[in-house]
């Protein structure tokens, strides 16, 4: 049953952060025509966001307040924003031909970069939505997760009081991007699946037409 445990600390800040950084550099690794704006624009975005949270929750992810949780979301609409933008541009690119998609190598670095933007931007997502966020998960435990994970279907191969944290949504992201559907963790509200089966169809085209693509071009 679901239950409050203010003894319980929020979990470390450093995975998501540095995982926040590499999701920065991503849009400064891609041509400029896969930017609306400047190339910078969301990096500067993501950053300001980072430094906000940083300094609005300093130390663990355990303060609960409107204003933390705002900047959250926050972070999260300009990560999936970004990554729909890019993966919107390959696939036009791939489809309708574009100036970086006739040499194999430079389509396969592309189609990575998007491919990870993609991957990291629904961890975030999976991150902090499931639960009410890290903040939220750190005091209770949810009766009815949004994202059952195989320690809340057997109790019994997880440690006492275990509750998922950012590396788990991380590899949640990953697995999902390359197995097209669940493989450990399974979606049980209605936003998550509508979530994973939106990244699942969106890495199969990426990986698709960039295989392809590839490969056309090396016969």
């Amino acid at each position: 049953m679901a239950g409050e445990d203010l003894s319980i600390t929020g979990e470390k800040r450093w995975p998501m952060a540095i995982t926040l950084i590499v999701a920065m550099s991503l849009p400064l690794l891609l041509p400029s025509r896969f930017s609306l704006g400047p190339d910078w624009i969301v990096s500067v975005i993501v950053g300001i966001l980072l430094v906000a949270l940083i300094f609005a929750d300093p130390g663990r992810i355990d303060r609960r307040s409107a204003f933390v949780r705002g900047l959250s979301i926050a972070l999260v609409i300009v990560l999936v924003a970004g990554a729909a933008g890019v993966t919107a541009r390959l696939v036009v690119d791939l489809i309708v031909g574009g100036p970086d998609t006739n040499s194999p190598g430079q389509l396969l670095r592309i189609g990575s970069l998007v491919w990870l933007y993609l991957i990291i931007s629904f961890s975030f997502l999976y991150w902090e939505l499931d639960g009410e966020g890290p903040e939220a998960r750190a005091r209770r435990t949810p009766e009815f997760p949004d994202l059952a994970f195989p320690e809340h279907l057997n109790p019994k191969i997880a440690r006492a009081g275990w509750r998922p944290e950012f590396f788990d949504y991380l590899y949640l992201g990953f697995t999902n991007a390359t197995a097209f559907s669940p493989t450990d963790v399974m979606p049980v509200a209605r936003w998550a699946k509508l979530a994973m089966a939106i990244q699942a169809s969106s890495s199969l085209v990426v990986l698709g037409l960039v295989i392809a693509r590839a490969v056309n071009i090396l016969k």
